[in-house]
């Protein structure tokens, strides 16, 4: 069952997009510079390699796009993941100022829509968090909707393939699949719907929150 108001509208997606950006810049100027260079579990990805991908959607021209493309040669993966280690490459304080640069932004990469930007601050503001050792709330209806987003994605394509299982929501109300149940705080099933499994079992237990099912412990 998909409840009314799973996925928001333009104007509340936003407005969460934008909170995030902040609250996230607020986190990563405090870091030290060992923090920095913490490896998290997106790939071989540091936070500043996760945080520079962060600003880059809103800030590259469809021109520049095309280029970092180019020399991807066509691979939209490895264009996102060499694009984020050159911006990793600028100073941790540019880094940040460009985060906060494109707070209220509404710039998109191409093929894309406003549901993509809040999907990567969310996944990659916890990839972040969790590296870190700290804990990062998330607004039960903002998961949801990310989590709604990559359930149903079709183009840009989803990287992830989607468990095959029922997903319970236990924090807001928000099923998807059939087949065996894994129950979970909705970041949690965020979490575990882009590949991030250990992740998601780690978040539901620093929030007290139960995580079930045989799936879900594997």
């Amino acid at each position: 069952m998909i409840p009314v108001g799973a996925v928001l509208d333009t104007d509340e997606l936003w407005q969460f997009v934008d909170r995030e950006r902040t609250s996230l810049a607020d986190l990563l100027e405090g870091l030290s510079p060992e923090q920095w260079e913490t490896c998290t579990r997106c790939g071989d990805w540091r936070v500043r390699d996760v945080a520079a991908h962060l600003t880059v959607a809103a800030r590259f021209s469809l021109g520049q796009v095309v280029r970092e493309m180019v020399r991807a040669r066509g691979n939209w993966n490895r264009m996102l993941h060499d694009s984020a280690v050159r911006e990793a490459e600028l100073p941790v304080a540019e880094i940040v100022a460009n985060l906060r640069s494109i707070i209220g932004s509404r710039r998109l990469a191409p093929t894309t829509s406003p549901h993509e930007p809040l999907l990567d601050l969310l996944v990659h503001g916890q990839d972040i968090a969790l590296a870190l050792g700290l804990e990062r709330a998330v607004p039960p209806v903002a998961a949801r909707d990310a989590a709604e987003r990559v359930w149903t994605m079709r183009f840009p394509p989803r990287p992830w393939p989607l468990p095959k299982a029922r997903l319970v929501a236990t924090d807001i109300e928000w099923t998807r699949g059939t087949g065996e149940e894994i129950r979970g705080p909705v970041t949690s099933l965020l979490l575990l719907l882009t590949g991030r499994p250990e992740a998601a079992r780690e978040w539901a237990e620093r929030t007290g929150e139960p995580w079930t099912g045989v799936t879900a412990s594997r």
